[in-house]
């Protein structure tokens, strides 16, 4: 008898035992819990918002793609669900004052001057475990003081994002973390005229590739959308 692969295997068993649910089925059908970031498209994108207990990262590859307008919308996002951020600023660089008063009241902002610094209070605020929303942002960090992060890091805190149901973002310049679940990189070109539009036009103007690992969605295909 020739080898089945596994659709064949499957489709077998139904043929066989109509009643029977596979581990298989079961799997197919589990729906990962998400924090939704309040950009419709986004969202969609992303097949019900960021995965939670998980590692998500979102790479600006050049200046005026629109991290810093996103990660104020993400920390607009959590402070209208009432809920507590913490801001891990990898070079000082997070602008306070294009953020509403609402914002900054429910926002723990932890200014760093370099990676080293970042990756330590990350790793104390993930493991204190009373934010329910955690950035990292190390866009304007150097690459050669990020590539001085080791690799296992990354690993230790999605072993610890993984205990819990925090929603966890790192904002890089490049692609870097291993066992991220959710990779979106921006591909907006914002010009200086930018500076003179309100936000909320802004923010429906981002354009992103968004790429799934595997790691948080069982047997979903690989999708990107811009």
């Amino acid at each position: 008898m020739p080898s089945l692969n596994v659709i064949q295997l499957r489709q077998l068993l139904r043929e066989k035992f109509p009643g029977l649910r596979t581990r298989a089925d079961e799997l197919a059908v589990k729906r990962r819990d998400g924090w939704l970031s309040g950009i419709a498209k986004l969202d969609a994108s992303l097949g019900g918002g960021f995965p939670k207990s998980a590692i998500n990262e979102i790479i600006a590859p050049r200046r005026s793609c629109g991290s810093a307008l996103l990660l104020t919308q993400l920390l607009r996002r959590a402070a209208s669900q009432n809920q507590f951020t913490a801001l891990v600023d990898g070079r000082d660089s997070f602008d306070a004052a294009a953020a509403e008063q609402s914002t900054l009241s429910r926002l723990f902002w932890i200014r760093c001057h370099n990676g080293e610094e970042a990756v330590k209070a990350a790793d104390l605020v993930l493991r204190d475990g009373n934010f329910p929303v955690v950035l990292l942002d190390l866009v304007l960090n150097p690459i050669a003081e990020l590539q001085r992060i080791p690799a296992p890091t990354w690993y230790r805190f999605q072993r610890i994002v993984e205990e819990s149901t925090a929603t966890f973002v790192v904002l890089t310049p490049r692609a870097m973390i291993a066992p991220a679940a959710v990779r979106l990189t921006l591909r907006a070109r914002f010009g200086l005229g930018a500076v003179e539009t309100d936000q909320g036009k802004l923010t429906l103007e981002l354009d992103f590739d968004v790429v799934e690992t595997g790691r948080s969605a069982v047997e979903e295909p690989l999708r990107k959308t811009a």
